[in-house]
């Protein structure tokens, strides 16, 4: 049977993850990205709001996740060579941690960037033989104590 887990009993406690991921591209597609050439618009600016959506409804795609009342949540990005990387942070005061949001949020983030950017990621045959999501894992997870 499935079930979400009994956190009634559990204190309050200050909690913050962070998470991140990259989504590979061709370098041709990093070009566009910096110079604000991508016909859907910037990827950047519509992959943050996207994460921060994400972030806010885990619960509603996830459905073992508590809703959280979150305290801070944010997007950030990081334009290499060979792609970008996204890195949320989420905290929140609360009975259970915040690892599957920022998880949440930092994948729907790269696969905003995939969608924002596929049309110039294609070859020939309308395949992506560069574009890939990796390395989607929490960096760090705090409890208590931190400090702002």
């Amino acid at each position: 049977m499935a079930k979400m887990v009994d956190i009634g009993a559990k204190p309050d406690v200050r909690r913050q993850a962070v998470a991140t991921g990259i989504i590979h591209l061709n370098p041709k597609t990093v070009r566009a990205i910096r110079a604000g050439r991508v016909e859907k618009g910037d990827p950047l600016a519509a992959a943050e709001v996207a994460g921060l959506q994400a972030i806010k409804s885990t619960w509603q795609a996830l459905p073992h996740c508590h809703p959280i009342p979150l305290t801070a949540a944010g997007v950030a990005f990081e334009v290499k060579a060979d792609g970008v990387v996204v890195t949320t942070t989420v905290e929140a005061t609360y009975k259970t941690g915040v690892e599957m949001e920022a998880l949440y949020g930092a994948t729907v983030a790269l696969l905003t960037v995939w969608d924002m950017v596929k049309a110039l990621e294609k070859d020939a045959r309308g395949q992506y033989p560069a574009a890939r999501i990796e390395g989607v894992r929490v960096v760090s997870k705090q409890r208590g104590g931190l400090r702002r």
